[in-house]
């Protein structure tokens, strides 16, 4: 009896956590459309329906023009997953974490870059927006010069196009961690930006995305 006692508490106790880990996990894309999402384009360009399309349950970009799509919710302290492939020669892209303001095509953020051969890098865009990474502190401080990027730790750990990658970033309490295909290519701390929208951008090439999800923490 103890023994079948035992067994049903441990049982109870597995569903419990499994069930709260199941509801701060947030699907972002559902495999199916763009619903949780607005697109955004410079206003010269107008608003393509087809920048960003889902098919056979993964989000499409075509690299140009210019722009993203912006989560129609504000996140905070998360562990975002993603997956990403290209699909033609690898360009330009990247995630905007913490986004801020309107919606322009090169917000106040801070990016994780998806730049071909520098994924993993970290930039700071707009004026104000500051990290601590390896004991020194980047800010950007004019409206000028609106760009600040920050190196990854370690050699490229990207695969080849056509290949699928993994993003695995995690921002809490200004605190960031940022891994490609399981490396860790950058941390810091003391982020300005804690609290935003997130974005996936168009800037390149043609470009997939998929398994994008949240976990709350």
């Amino acid at each position: 009896m103890k023994t079948l006692l035992k067994s049903c508490a441990l049982l109870c106790l597995t569903l419990v956590l499994f069930s709260c880990t199941t509801e701060k996990k947030i699907e972002l894309f559902n495999g199916q459309d763009l619903d949780n999402w607005n697109i955004v384009v410079g206003s010269e360009d107008g608003e393509p329906k087809d920048l960003f399309y889902v098919e056979d349950g993964v989000i499409n970009t075509l690299g140009q023009p210019f722009g993203y799509i912006r989560t129609k919710e504000s996140y905070s302290n998360f562990k975002l997953h993603l997956e990403w492939r290209w699909t033609e020669k690898p360009s330009n892209s990247g995630v905007f974490l913490n986004v801020q303001g309107k919606e322009i095509v090169f917000p106040q953020c801070v990016e994780c870059q998806l730049m071909h051969g520098r994924a993993g890098d970290i930039v700071l865009m707009r004026k104000g927006t500051s990290i601590t990474i390896k004991d020194s502190t980047y800010m950007v401080t004019s409206e000028e010069n609106p760009y600040l990027g920050i190196p990854k730790f370690e050699d490229s750990s990207e695969k080849p196009a056509g290949e699928w990658n993994t993003y695995d970033i995690t921002s809490k309490d200004g605190d960031i961690e940022v891994i490609v295909n399981g490396v860790l290519q950058n941390s810091g701390t003391g982020m300005t930006l804690t609290e935003g929208y997130i974005a996936l951008q168009s800037e390149g090439g043609p470009l997939q995305f998929r398994n994008i999800y949240l976990q709350l923490l």
